[in-house]
């Protein structure tokens, strides 16, 4: 991992309730767990090229 992760285009985005009642372990954990789910449903369109760049844009096919 590098501090440029995050500066390339989004292919697979998640959410995640959350509620006052989270700590900050919680928060952490379930940030990590959605990170793992969207980076793995990332790779595998990839993988099955769906994910292609055109035009300086990111095309992902569904």
């Amino acid at each position: 991992m590098t501090s440029d992760l995050d500066e390339g285009p989004i292919i697979e985005q998640e959410v995640m309730r959350v509620t006052h009642k989270d700590s900050v372990e919680s928060l952490i954990r379930k940030g990590r767990d959605l990170e793992k789910l969207v980076l793995s449903r990332a790779v595998w369109a990839h993988l099955q090229n769906k994910v292609l760049v055109y035009k300086n844009r990111t095309v992902v096919f569904g």
